[in-house]
Parts: C-alpha cells; sequence; structure tokens
C-alpha cells in the first residue's frame, strides 16, 4: 500500500497561481502512475492530470490543458501540480491518487482545499 499526503492548497483570486504536492511513502517501488483528481460541492470526482512514473508522459484534462503542469521528482517520491491561471470553477478539493498495476486508482489521499475567489 502506498500513503499520499497532500499539501499546498488555500484561496487565490482569479488569475493567480498555486503550487500542490503530494509526498508518498510505503510501497512505492511499484507505482505505474500518478495523478490529480478534483471534487467540487455537489459534483462528482473528476480527472485532473497524471503522469507516468517512468518516462514522465502526461496527461491533462481538456478543462486545465494549458494552465496546469503535473511534475514529479522521483527522489523524493512526490508529484506536484503547478497551476497557473485559476478560475473560480477550478475551486474543489483536489485528490492525489497513484496506479500501481497500471489498471486502476488504488491509493488515495486525504485531499486539500483550493478556492479561487472571483
Amino acid at each position: 500500500q502506498v500513503q499520499l499526503v497532500e499539501s499546498g492548497g488555500g484561496l487565490v483570486q482569479a488569475g493567480g497561481s498555486l503550487r500542490l504536492s503530494c509526498a508518498a511513502s510505503g510501497r512505492t517501488f511499484s507505482t505505474y502512475k500518478m495523478g490529480w483528481f478534483r471534487q467540487a460541492p455537489g459534483k462528482e470526482r473528476e480527472f485532473v492530470a497524471r503522469i507516468i512514473w517512468s518516462g514522465g508522459s502526461t496527461y491533462y484534462s481538456d478543462s486545465v490543458k494549458g494552465r496546469f503542469t503535473i511534475a514529479k521528482d522521483t527522489a523524493k517520491n512526490t508529484v506536484y501540480l503547478q497551476m497557473n491561471s485559476l478560475k473560480p470553477e477550478d475551486t474543489a478539493v483536489y485528490y492525489c491518487a497513484s496506479d500501481r498495476d497500471g489498471r486502476t486508482w488504488q491509493d488515495w489521499g486525504q485531499g486539500t482545499q483550493v478556492t479561487v475567489s472571483s
């Protein structure tokens, strides 16, 4: 099992930036990919971005493409989400997740709140 701890959330004005971090511990040697999801009040959790742990290939949802960047520090077992040009609709709890078998997201963090004011 992998333990994930997110940090970096907060309150920011529209157009501003935030960087989220997710530190992984435990069975991190088997990580295939890591990703970020978000859940706004009254809405379902949605995919934001993911990165393949070996190689660094990235993929983004259309709603954040060009504004958000996912990156990793393999030595620190940490994944980041740089969020620029934030919009009020980006307000949500952001969750980090890891996939150890290439098929499902098995491990989840506790989430960090991001609030973007207009």
